[in-house]
């Protein structure tokens, strides 16, 4: 410790109490001698910090974040004060993004690791850590960080974003994730972050940590994947694919897919064919299922684990109405119109987690007034809507969507959900109850609702039923929200506009703007979804063209001039709108 620090120490009171209330590897970190300013008296102070590491220890979470927790402190707030009480001057995510990270003398690795990263600026070595109350962390610095550097702090979400960007643009990571500081336990206790400390096997303690990070993170899917040699670890976050770790060693990749086999009462010895189970556990007195499938791979095995957190569902569909989904105006009026029809079908098409399965629960929750008898067949039942008898499909014991729709069909219904339409019997059966007086809810796997026509085509259905009974289609995505706390104005290149469609007069009427990545978006510029629809309302000129067989092209005609609105312009609207990027639309829809 330099003298002048020392020294200015020494002449503070009250920087002699906070020092001794620090952890003995802090009472000395590197870095630039700040000018001593008085601690601010609203801010933490000594007393403060030693009950959030007394806290920390007791509940087995950071340090920081119990500080966070305790005093209600935003981000910036802690670094601030917390930069005060340590000396250490501080990093924001703008600071990140204008350094240049340095990982030839500090591996990605390790920076992960050890929750810091190294960077240059002006020629002078900057050390920004996110935990400056890990355990030794200064001797491990001293150790292996050759360069002098100076310290300062950075907050733990926005170190985390800042390497969720800098691995897009590499091609592996060797890295333990960073979420080996979050706890877990077996299906039968409680996963929390107190009882990290509690497991034994390192395998353990990672796969039950990465299931507490992925809930905590609103992922949808954990993916394992398997390559020569470690062990990918990612999640889906706003339906986008982010890696967030690695685990090196065949080895270990290995016993991590067979503790996973464990969980969910699968063969640990088949290793040369699919498999798919089941497990639960219990997060803050909730129980979470966790869907599984096992894929053979070049290098071992993949595991894909769907998160189904039914409480939240059920919290987010007490409620639910259109409204909730993001939908305009326009979509939601016709959604309603159709909904309320007496008979027919309406069927909602798009991509797997598109989201059709919670328009269509929105849709009956909207005319579920307890005078019609409701029923749905489902795989699985997400959750439970009031009022509605829902049955799952059990096709281990019989109970298939055929089956349980002939059944339906003898239980006086009014209204009708079946979950998807995958067989031309089922086709043949909810087209036959649309007919006959029910009012049929239904999904469909197609990537517009000109591509249903081809699928029930190509299912063998008699084309005069299939228009006779359909009411409407809808095709549905899922658009994500640009971050609110990071979203930026920025004009897209020539290029991009060009790429995407759009002529220079046009791009006069956009908001542009992208998601720069902070703490709040996990580096990602997004946070949050909104619903976007194509609706194709049936008329007698649509029938006509169907039934005869007609090109698309003149389908598709006769759809725009009925008003009919396309993907790619619900979407081109939200971007003019300032809601979501340019590159967010390109990937979701097509360009025409």
């Amino acid at each position: 410790m330099s003298a002048s620090f020392a020294e200015s120490i020494a002449s503070e009171n009250s920087w002699e109490r906070a020092e001794a209330a620090l952890p003995a590897e802090m009472q000395e970190l590197p870095g630039r001698e700040p000018q001593v300013v008085p601690l601010p008296l609203q801010g933490i102070n000594a007393q403060q910090l030693e009950e959030a590491r007394r806290d920390a220890a007791n509940q087995g979470i950071p340090v920081m974040k119990a500080l966070e927790e305790k005093g209600g402190y935003t981000q910036d707030q802690l670094v601030t004060e917390l930069g005060r009480l340590l000396r250490m001057p501080v990093l924001r995510m703008e600071d990140l993004h204008a350094l240049t990270p340095v990982f030839e003398k500090l591996s990605f690795t390790e920076a992960m690791t050890q929750e810091c990263a190294l960077f240059i600026r002006e020629g002078e070595y900057i050390l920004a850590v996110g935990n400056p109350f890990l355990p030794y962390l200064h001797a491990w610095a001293d150790e292996h960080i050759e360069a002098a550097a100076a310290w300062h702090l950075v907050h733990p979400a926005n170190l985390s974003a800042f390497f969720a960007q800098q691995e897009k643009t590499m091609r592996a990571m060797d890295s333990l994730p960073t979420v080996a500081e979050h706890g877990a336990s077996d299906a039968s206790e409680d996963l929390s972050l107190k009882t990290i400390s509690k497991g034994t096997s390192p395998v353990v303690r990672l796969v039950h940590s990465t299931l507490y990070d992925a809930h905590k993170s609103q992922a949808s899917d954990i993916h394992l994947e398997t390559a020569p040699g470690a062990l990918s670890i990612k999640y889906r976050i706003d339906g986008v694919l982010t890696t967030v770790g690695a685990v090196q060693g065949a080895d270990m990749a290995e016993q991590v897919i067979s503790r996973i086999k464990v969980m969910s009462d699968l063969d640990i010895a088949e290793r040369r064919v699919p498999q798919d189970g089941r497990f639960k556990v219990s997060i803050q007195g909730r129980e979470i299922d966790f869907r599984v499938s096992i894929m053979p791979s070049s290098f071992g095995e993949d595991a894909v684990l769907r998160i189904l957190d039914r409480q939240a569902l059920a919290d987010h569909v007490e409620g639910l109405t259109l409204n909730h989904l993001g939908f305009d105006q326009p979509t939601m009026a016709s959604f309603r119109r159709l909904s309320a029809e007496p008979y027919g079908m309406l069927l909602v098409t798009g991509p797997t987690g598109s989201g059709k399965t919670t328009t269509l629960y929105a849709a009956i929750s909207e005319v579920n007034d307890g005078q019609d008898k409701i029923i749905t067949i489902e795989d699985p039942i997400e959750y439970q809507l009031p009022g509605v008898l829902q049955i799952p499909v059990n096709e281990k014991k019989g109970l298939t969507f055929v089956r349980g729709l002939r059944s339906i069909l003898r239980h006086d219904p009014d209204k009708i959900m079946v979950g998807e339409i995958r067989d031309p019997e089922t086709a043949q059966i909810a087209i036959q109850a649309a007919l006959t007086g029910h009012l049929v809810f239904t999904t469909v796997h197609a990537n517009s609702v000109f591509d249903v026509i081809g699928r029930f085509s190509h299912m063998g259905v008699d084309p005069y039923s299939f228009v006779s009974a359909l009411n409407g289609i809808a095709a549905q995505r899922l658009v994500r929200l640009l971050c609110v706390h990071c979203a930026v104005e920025e004009w897209p290149t020539q290029e991009l506009l060009a790429q995407s469609g759009i002529q220079p007069e046009q791009a006069t009427g956009f908001r542009f703007r992208i998601g720069k990545g902070c703490g709040q978006c996990r580096g990602s510029g997004y946070r949050g979804r909104n619903a976007i629809a194509e609706m194709l309302m049936l008329n007698d000129e649509i029938r006509e063209l169907i039934v005869a067989r007609e090109p698309i092209r003149r389908i598709k005609d006769a759809a725009k001039r009925s008003g009919t609105r396309f993907l790619r312009e619900a979407a081109l609207d939200m971007v003019k709108a300032g809601q979501t990027s340019l590159q967010e639309a390109n990937r979701v829809t097509i360009v025409a």
